[in-house]
């Protein structure tokens, strides 16, 4: 079931949903820029807000813009926190390595989520529990899905963790 919060807001264009459903809204540039291939550059959006303590918003890329243009959010998300009030600016970058990008004042450069935060208690331990992922990070499941295996029978070689350990289940 979706939720509804009142956002306060001083705005010179106020963000609006493109259709029903959608999680962002649209926030518009305010400034007349050429983004150069590689460039990265601040815009302004015009819009500063009151959330509610136990909400946040996050500024994300338009899918659009990325697929067609390059052009992406360094900071993706970036993070308005409940208790600032200032302008709301997009930190765009062209990826693009041969083309320019042009923004006119009113185009849309990215999208304003809003969502419910929860604040951790954090509490200091000597050894936290184990997990079956472990300490597996960056890379760690691969790049191709693998089909998985059937009872009793085995596709492939056992992967490196499993060999490690010695578990070839």
């Amino acid at each position: 079931m979706p939720q509804s919060v009142e956002i306060l807001i001083q705005a010179s264009a106020v963000p609006v949903y493109a259709h029903p459903g959608d999680a962002g809204a649209d926030l518009v540039s305010t400034e007349d820029a050429t983004l150069l291939p590689g460039e990265r550059r601040t815009l302004g959006t015009g819009v500063s807000i009151a959330l509610p303590d136990g909400f946040v918003a996050f500024v994300v890329p338009r899918s659009g813009l990325a697929a067609k243009h390059g052009i992406t959010i360094v900071n993706s998300p970036g993070t308005v926190d409940a208790g600032y009030r200032g302008e709301i600016r997009v930190a765009l970058l062209n990826t693009d390595a041969t083309e320019s990008y042009r923004v006119a004042v009113g185009d849309r450069i990215a999208q304003l989520v809003i969502m419910p935060v929860t604040r951790a208690h954090f509490i200091p331990v000597e050894v936290l529990p184990g997990s079956d992922r472990g300490e597996a990070g960056f890379g760690s499941t691969g790049y191709s899905q693998k089909p998985p295996a059937v009872s009793g029978t085995s596709t492939s070689a056992p992967d490196s963790f499993s060999a490690v350990n010695g578990d070839n289940a």
